[in-house]
């Protein structure tokens, strides 16, 4: 075998790397993006609302290619905002208006390659929620749950409830700048 072996190996793989990288930092940056699509792996990002009746109630539907209740959701749209995108998909799924409340959680699924962002919402202040309905084919079943009375969940409704809860009780880290501070030097 040659003198340094698997460590010459290692070491023209060392400075390939680095070349690749001073290739790179010499394209121009439309260039730059599309090669870190191409390279890069690519996930699916999902919008999903726990919506919240004032007594508590949430929420659920049973979608005709499931078993398993879920939340109201879908996948956003290319280039739309993920509020925006979550209150959609509830108006498309069940025809309730909401109100989202706060920034999301989320849940990073790496093998299915799915991001999802969990938002929390209210009922718009017009509308009749005791008489949601299916507003799709694709939904089957529509109700109001108590939270100590929930049916069996899909799978990515039950974590997005256990980081919807997780994330509601981390404690908030301080800034290190204040958010005034972080405008003034922008």
């Amino acid at each position: 075998m040659a003198s340094g072996g698997i460590s010459d190996f290692s070491s023209i793989g060392a400075r390939l790397h680095i070349a690749l990288l001073a290739l790179y930092r010499r394209m121009p940056v439309k260039l730059r993006r599309l090669v870190v699509r191409f390279v890069s792996p690519s996930f699916t990002v999902g919008a999903i609302c726990l919506i919240e009746r004032d007594d508590g109630h949430v929420l659920l539907l049973r979608q005709t290619y499931r078993s398993n209740w879920g939340l109201p959701g879908g996948l956003l749209k290319r280039g739309e905002d993920p509020a925006v995108a979550a209150a959609r998909e509830v108006v498309e799924e069940v025809g309730l208006a909401i109100d989202v409340i706060g920034q999301p959680a989320v849940v990073v699924d790496p093998v299915p390659q799915r991001v999802d962002l969990i938002f929390r919402a209210r009922p718009g202040t017009a509308h009749d929620v005791a008489n949601v309905r299916p507003a799709s084919p694709e939904i089957i079943e529509v109700r109001w749950f108590a939270p100590d009375e929930l049916p069996e969940l899909q799978f990515e409704t039950a974590q997005a409830l256990v980081e919807l809860a997780r994330s509601a009780r981390a404690p908030q880290a301080h800034p290190l700048l204040s958010t005034q501070t972080w405008i003034e030097r922008l």
